[in-house]
This record gives structure tokens, sequence and C-alpha cells, in this order.
């Protein structure tokens, strides 16, 4: 993405910040917004040789996990990055020009190169690139929901839970309402021969309830970005993109790990801790997006890593039999747990774990 010649003056005042950017940003042609871009806060002196830039992206950013304007929230209860606020509409009617604006500015910090101050979550970045939703992007989100549906799905009396086709939502702002995920679901009991179902229908729901936001937010980012991008990118590089790399300390990570079943000195752990210090921060990203569900850690390291509930929960590392070699670990994001199998060698080690982070689970969802 090549800058166009020229220069455009962005007139800002920082004590309006949100709605005087809006107003510039939005009214700027793509193409002026694309030369090289002179902050000016009003009343301050100071000529942009680019820190004046990378303070206006890092400030601006900020603005848009602001709860005044309910635009974004906080995954979860254990969760450093923002998603989309699904009830954005209720507090302001112009929320989805807001959404057009933030992709508009997504794709600019981008485009000039300059950083934001926040971390969206992974499967936001996903759907900015238009990537296929499977049913494990669900932890993401909401990790409890993922295990419980799973658990569902994997055992029998689905009779005795006393569900329906139906959910109680609360939003953002506590109040309750019913979501029926078919007609008549209020009065349709999940049993074991149509729970599939039922688990396909919570899962789009939960995945897809912010895809009106999503369209408007995208719109404005590939005013700015080319299409092809996504050909390009995966979502992890995207957040590498928009918000930098944060470091993973894996030295501090293997220090706060507890152990079911294996000791620190056992062969298989030696060789679990050798690969994670040897993978890159990309691939260091992908494990701990798999095994917390979070690619972020706390400002304060792993040991006030947080699980369910929002208690802390160190990351632990549990041995399970190996049927075959053909076993992947496996991941509990609710507790921050990997099941691993005894592998017998690093090599094998090493592939597996590669798998287990990039190999596609589950169904797709529409």
């Amino acid at each position: 993405m090549k800058m166009i010649d020229g220069y455009t003056p962005i007139r800002i005042n920082r004590n309006n910040l949100f709605n005087d950017t809006y107003n510039v940003f939005m009214n700027t042609p793509p193409q002026e917004l694309k030369k090289r871009l002179g902050i000016i806060y009003e009343g301050e002196i100071g000529i942009d040789a680019g820190g004046l830039l990378r303070d206006f992206f890092y400030q601006i950013s900020k603005e848009f996990g602001n709860p005044d304007y309910s635009l974004f929230k906080y995954t979860n209860e254990n969760s450093y990055e923002l998603e989309i606020n699904p009830d954005s509409g209720l507090n302001d009617f112009n929320h989805l020009y807001y959404f057009k604006f933030i992709g508009r500015m997504i794709g600019l910090a981008i485009f000039h190169k300059q950083y934001f101050s926040v971390y969206f979550n992974i499967l936001l970045c996903k759907k900015i690139l238009n990537k296929k939703l499977e049913f494990s992007d669900l932890k993401y989100i909401d990790s409890q929901m993922f295990e419980n549906l799973n658990n569902l799905k994997n055992n029998d009396g689905a009779e005795n839970l006393s569900l329906t086709f139906a959910m109680d939502i609360e939003n953002s702002f506590g109040e309750h309402k019913t979501i029926e995920l078919k007609p008549n679901g209020e009065n349709i009991d999940v049993n074991d021969s149509n729970k599939n179902e039922y688990i396909e229908l919570v899962a789009k729901h939960k995945l897809n309830n912010t895809n009106e936001q999503i369209d408007y937010l995208k719109q404005g980012f590939y005013e700015i970005i080319p299409y092809n991008i996504n050909s390009l990118l995966d979502e992890v590089d995207l957040r590498f993109l928009i918000s930098g790399i944060s470091k993973i300390d894996v030295n501090d990570w293997e220090k706060n790990t507890n152990y079911e079943g294996y000791t620190k000195n056992d062969i298989t752990i030696i060789n679990f801790w050798k690969c994670v210090k040897k993978f890159n921060n990309e691939n260091l990203t992908k494990l701990l997006l798999f095994v917390t569900g979070n690619s972020q850690v706390p400002v304060t390291g792993f040991k006030d890593l947080l699980g369910s509930g929002g208690r802390i929960q160190k990351f632990t590392i549990k041995k399970v039999e190996m049927i075959t070699e053909n076993d992947l670990p496996k991941s509990h994001t609710c507790f921050n747990r990997i099941d691993l199998p005894p592998y017998t060698s690093y090599t094998l080690m090493k592939q597996k774990l590669l798998r287990a982070f990039y190999e596609v689970n589950g169904f797709l969802i529409a």
C-alpha cells in the first residue's frame, strides 16, 4: 500500500476527541486520508513529525472502548480484549455509522503504520477478513458456553437438562429477553435426537449477533485497505498490524504453570517447554489462544492469569492417556488447561502442538 503524494492537515480538539475525529475523518475523502497526515491539536503548539500522529491513534483508539459509547465491551470477565457490543444500538441510533468510522480508522492505522492502544478479540479480526467461522471460535468469546455445548454434544441425557430451543439473554444494561432459536422454539424441548441442531443454532446466534455492526465496520475498513488482504493475512496477522506485537514472556509462563500427572522434570514437559521457547511470537500467540481463549497476558504476568468467573487460574498441563500417536493435545479454555499426551520425542511434541492450534475444529458457521 503506497501513500499518495501530498499532505492532509487534520485539526482536532483533544477535549472532544471522539466526536471531532468522527466529523473530520468521515467528511474527508478516503484518497485524501491516504496522503501524509498532519495532526494539529487545537490550542496546542507542536509540529507533527510523526509523534503527534502516533499519539493521535493511541488516544482515539482508547476512546473506542469507552463504555459511555457502548460500542465495544470486554469479551468476558477474564479478558483484556474488546469485542463488539451486540447492544450498541440501545445507546445511540447512529451507532452503525460509528462502526463504519472505526473500520476506517483501523484501515488508516494499518495504512500509516500506526498502532492502536487497545486489543480486539481475535474473532473480530477473523470477521473483518471474511474468514469462515467455526464452532471452535466460540471459545474466544464465551469459553463457558463452548465447554457446555461440547459436554452436551458428547454426553447422553439432553432431555434431563430442561433446555428448549430458546435462550434467555441479558443485555449490557441488565435487561433480560428471550430469543427463540427457531419458530415456537420456547415450546420445543431439547433431547438427544435434536441436540446437534440446538448446538448449531446456539453457536450461530452467539457468533453472528453483531453481523450488522461488522458489515458497517468492514465498509469503512475496505475503503482504505484492498480486499485481497484476506488472502494474504490470517486473523493473528491482522491483530499484529492493528495493535503491534505483545511480547509473551515464556520464562514467566513456565514459572507459573501447574502440573497434573506430570512433574516439571518429566521428559514430556521438558520437550513441551523446549518447543514453546523456540516458537516465534505468532506461534506463541496461537498457543496462548488455544489454551486460554485469550491472546493477551495480564500486565502483571502469568501469575494473575484469569479463568472462568474472573478467578485466578494458572496455566495447567494435565497428563492424559495416549491411545495412538495421532492423538492431539486438547484445550479447556475455561480452566487455562491443556490435556497433553506423553509424546515420546521433541519432534513429535512440536508436530502435535502445531497441528493442535492450526487445525480446523468443528463445523463451519454460516
